[in-house]
């Protein structure tokens, strides 16, 4: 499951691994360790290597880090390509709820309402997605042209509208 930040992966990711009955790992929560410390890549890798090689599962994320290791093994990939705008409006009401409530993330991480107004992208998540959203649009469009995922299906979902109609007809 792969798309822009606040593109809705994360909950099609568990409504899916659901209905597969399938372990789903969100990337995030494997990478970013206490204290926002990124997780070293070739730990990444091999705690997410362990995953894929079971029989059934369902990934959310977008770290070109485990890429080598997922794509090989999967057999579908669903590309949650929202327009902009929906994206940003649902980043700024997560993060807001998120932080309002001192939500728990992963590994006792917090967001933190103030980095909404930093103009560093690394740690504003609303402008990560805001400067991330064409580029982004731009690799998974090639990626799913690569002869080298010949293999894989690609599912382009455009809307929630389409990515519950979507869900609805996938099966165990």
């Amino acid at each position: 499951m792969v798309g822009n930040s606040g593109s809705g992966k994360t909950t099609l990711a568990r409504a899916l691994a659901d209905l597969l009955r399938a372990p789903c790992l969100e990337l995030d929560g494997v990478f970013h360790q206490p204290n926002w410390t990124p997780l070293p890549a070739e730990e990444f890798r091999a705690r997410v290597a362990t995953i894929v090689a079971g029989p059934r599962w369902v990934i959310d994320g977008n770290y070109s880090a485990v890429r080598e290791v997922v794509w090989p093994r999967a057999d579908t990939i669903v590309w949650l390509d929202l327009p902009r705008a929906q994206v940003i409006s649902q980043v700024v009401r997560r993060t807001v709820r998120r932080g309002l409530r001192h939500q728990e993330l992963w590994n006792g991480n917090r967001e933190d309402l103030r980095n909404v107004l930093r103009r560093d992208r690394d740690v504003n998540i609303v402008l990560w997605s805001w400067t991330n959203h064409t580029g982004y649009r731009q690799r998974m469009t090639a990626a799913s042209t690569d002869p080298a995922h010949a293999h894989l299906d690609f599912v382009r979902l455009r809307s929630r509208r389409q990515s519950r109609a979507w869900l609805d007809t996938a099966s165990p």
